[in-house]
């Protein structure tokens, strides 16, 4: 986990850096754990749009250790595409390299994030 933690902040990164336009739109969900509501999101939003159309993410402010047997049960039930995810910190270069933000229900755990939709 901790090898595509680090390749998905480098590949931020790298997003970030490139004097090109991107390809497609980034969209990164956000909760307080990302063990549950994020880890539905942006697995409802895999499951509707192919990968070629937009690249999704999830983080938490705090996030759990690991992702909410309740949230796995329902992403099981409803066949959406897991990805092998796991929860992640919300960090400022996914956050800078996303192009929509979504935070669901962390209230003042989300933090206020200038220039993004």
């Amino acid at each position: 986990m901790a090898q595509r933690f680090a390749i998905e902040r480098l590949d931020a990164l790298a997003r970030q850096a490139a004097p090109t336009p991107k390809g497609v739109p980034e969209v990164l969900f956000v909760c307080t754990e990302n063990a549950g509501r994020s880890q539905l999101a942006a697995a409802l939003l895999r499951d509707r749009l192919s990968a070629e159309s937009v690249r999704i993410h999830s983080a938490g402010t705090r996030p759990s250790d690991h992702i909410d047997p309740v949230a796995q049960r329902l992403i099981g039930e409803l066949h959406l595409p897991s990805c092998g995810e796991f929860p992640k910190p919300l960090t400022a270069e996914v956050v800078d390299a996303a192009d929509v933000v979504i935070t669901l229900g962390c209230g003042d755990a989300c933090p206020v994030l200038p220039g993004r939709r």
